[in-house]
């Protein structure tokens, strides 16, 4: 099943828009993922990330709701297994 899942961005790299990236945290799982979809975005924002692409911003509390439901689903942890 794919599923697009928000995470906080860390770090931003690349001055690019086309080739910006950054270090997005994930409930404590952190990936590197492609921020062209979004230019506004900057460190501390939450972004909705679907196969490797941030492809939207949202709000901290939507998110932390996402994440509570995803640890009830124990999806995190098929994150976490598709990382090692």
């Amino acid at each position: 099943m794919c599923l697009a899942i928000p995470g906080r961005i860390e770090s931003v790299n690349g001055e690019d828009p086309l080739e910006r990236s950054g270090k997005v945290n994930f409930g404590g799982i952190i990936k590197e993922v492609n921020l062209a979809f979004v230019p506004e975005a900057q460190v501390g924002d939450y972004v909705i990330v679907h196969v490797g692409f941030a492809i939207s911003r949202l709000d901290e509390s939507e998110a932390n709701k996402v994440f509570e439901y995803l640890k009830r689903m124990d999806e995190l942890g098929e994150l976490k297994e598709a990382g090692s």
